[in-house]
């Protein structure tokens, strides 16, 4: 009898070694699909309680970060897209939530403050795009995956990706301009 204890520890044990290194990129993808700390980390608990079911060995996926993260995507879709609800909610709560998780690493108030309202900013910019757009930006510019690597996540032809992409980048470049800021080519966003 204590040798089924000792199994579920090891399985769990190694369950967790094999997720540990990619749960900051789900959790940090699920937070941009959803919007929110609490529906992220319910989105992430419910993809990290299905594998952990179906015990899928990520040993044997040449790339398990983008195995993982079509999962997630996927997942959102199933249980999100339904409700049709907007990802991301601009109000108050939230863009005190936005400007709190940023790096207090600059070297005066002003700067802070103004890369502050530059990450805000950026942040509303992106979010007011359609969901097809925003994925692509946020996966190719933030999370830094390439358009073959995005073609495997989110199983749409590279040409279309390219398409997205470009589209997407002239909208947060005209939404920005319109706010006052300048119109600097938008190639990789840090955050």
């Amino acid at each position: 009898m204590a040798i089924i204890p000792l199994l579920a520890g090891r399985r769990a044990r190694r369950f967790e070694q094999q997720l540990r290194p990619h749960l900051p990129a789900l959790y940090r993808y699920a937070y941009r699909l959803c919007g929110s700390r609490d529906d992220a980390e319910d989105l992430v608990q419910e993809l990290l309680t299905r594998l952990f079911e179906k015990q899928v060995p990520l040993d044997n996926l040449e790339h398990p970060q983008s195995w993982l993260l079509t999962v997630l995507y996927r997942q959102y879709i199933d249980t999100h897209r339904k409700s049709q609800r907007t990802p991301t909610d601009l109000n108050a709560e939230h863009s005190a939530e936005i400007l709190d998780n940023l790096h207090q690493t600059h070297d005066t108030p002003d700067h802070a403050l103004e890369q502050n309202r530059l990450q805000y900013d950026l942040q509303r910019a992106i979010d007011s795009l359609n969901e097809e757009q925003r994925l692509v930006v946020l996966l190719h510019d933030v999370e830094g995956f390439t358009l073959p690597q995005l073609q495997e996540v989110l199983d749409i032809p590279g040409g279309t990706l390219k398409s997205r992409l470009h589209r997407a980048r002239a909208r947060l470049r005209e939404i920005l301009s319109s706010e006052g800021e300048p119109s600097a080519p938008i190639e990789r966003v840090n955050g």
